[in-house]
């Protein structure tokens, strides 16, 4: 069994919704700051093959990010469940629905990214060349992206989480 239920303490082998979610965030943040250089050196060295291949990458940060932001909503569900109320105390309300906030407007900024580097590879199949409009407005919301997936992990990271310790 690999998942706890709850927030209670167990044994170091489980992992819960906070261990996940706090493993899987960085993903996102680093997925788009990676994918923005990786298209900046393509336009650079003129690549269409780099641009192509840097917004599968996009595309695909996209599709593993959603599900990455519901790990952060089964986390909060957790804490607060009966399991983790005296944890879900201990975090200042007003800095968690911050992060929240802030984790719902990245996910809709990856979101589009995805789906404007999936336009503009769709509009590139069978061998034309891919669209300018798709290559600058993805490099664009890759930087935004980042710009929020950033955000959301700095108020993440001000969040204490003393139910993922072992005493």
């Amino acid at each position: 069994m690999l998942f706890s239920r709850g927030l209670r303490r167990y044994p170091p082998h489980l992992m819960n919704w906070v261990h996940l979610h706090l493993a899987l965030n960085h993903v996102p943040v680093l997925g788009a700051l990676f994918g923005a250089l990786l298209l900046v050196v393509g336009l650079v060295r003129r690549s269409d093959e780099l641009q192509r291949v840097s917004l599968w990458a996009l595309a695909l940060l996209a599709a593993v990010s959603i599900p990455i932001k519901f790990t952060g909503d089964f986390a909060s569900e957790a804490l607060a469940a009966k399991g983790g109320a005296a944890v879900a105390v201990t975090l200042e309300p007003k800095l968690l629905n911050a992060h929240e906030q802030a984790a719902d407007q990245a996910t809709t900024g990856v979101f589009l990214l995805g789906l404007v580097a999936a336009a503009g590879l769709f509009a590139a199949r069978g061998g034309r060349a891919l669209p300018k409009w798709a290559v600058v407005a993805s490099l664009v919301l890759a930087l935004v992206t980042f710009l929020l997936m950033a955000r959301t992990a700095n108020l993440g990271g001000q969040l204490r989480h003393p139910e993922i310790h072992i005493p």
